[in-house]
């Protein structure tokens, strides 16, 4: 069933291009702000306020110098994200997802890697993370579409790092106790290379 997915590795320099020229970076919100800590809203309107949205995604998340940005990272409260970026063989994919869930993987399609991850919702820091090598993502595209995206490698490490984004989960989440408190103290030692929102 190859179909069902969508391809998001052809004219990648163009897409990511048009987007971003339309669009206007704006400042990244980091741990700690409310809106990156609960689950945000469907997206129900597929409207050209949408498509500004997506398009202002993609140029910030270039300014950043980011691969992924979920919208709550711009302190948009909606269920999308978008992303350019390469997986393990060096193929790159660009694309957009709305409302998207992650598949749960069987058991035997497990495998796990604890490669380092990063977040430009926490500059400068990174630690590793178990995660699978393979992501399923459904979802709708930005005309209410349904697709489903799959990734390997560290492609599949940033469907998921942004699914859960929009879903109220950081990736400091995820670890422990020591290695997120050590996390914290990456970011409050480092300065961001780019403009983030400061948390009152």
């Amino acid at each position: 069933m190859d179909d069902e997915f969508i391809v998001d590795t052809e004219d990648c320099e163009e897409r990511e291009r048009a987007f971003r020229e339309r669009g206007t970076a704006r400042p990244i919100t980091v741990v700690g702000n409310p809106v990156l800590h609960k689950e945000c809203k469907d997206v129900t309107a597929f409207d050209d306020e949408l498509a500004r949205l997506v398009d202002d995604m993609f140029a910030s998340q270039r300014a950043a110098e980011g691969v992924g940005l979920a919208a709550n990272q711009i302190g948009v409260d909606l269920k999308v994200f978008v992303y350019d970026c390469m997986d393990d063989e060096g193929v790159r994919h660009v694309g957009v997802v709305c409302n998207p869930v992650l598949e749960e993987l069987p058991a035997d399609r497990r495998v796990l890697d604890d490669s380092n991850e990063g977040c430009l919702s926490v500059p400068t820091a990174y630690a590793p993370l178990a995660r699978p090598d393979y992501a399923v993502v459904r979802g709708q595209d930005l005309d209410g579409k349904p697709i489903a995206v799959r990734g390997t490698g560290y492609f599949a490490r940033c469907l998921q790092h942004e699914t859960d984004h929009l879903y109220g989960y950081l990736y400091i989440d995820r670890l422990s106790k020591r290695d997120r408190k050590d996390v914290l103290k990456q970011m409050a030692e480092g300065t961001a290379r780019y403009e983030t929102v400061p948390n009152d």
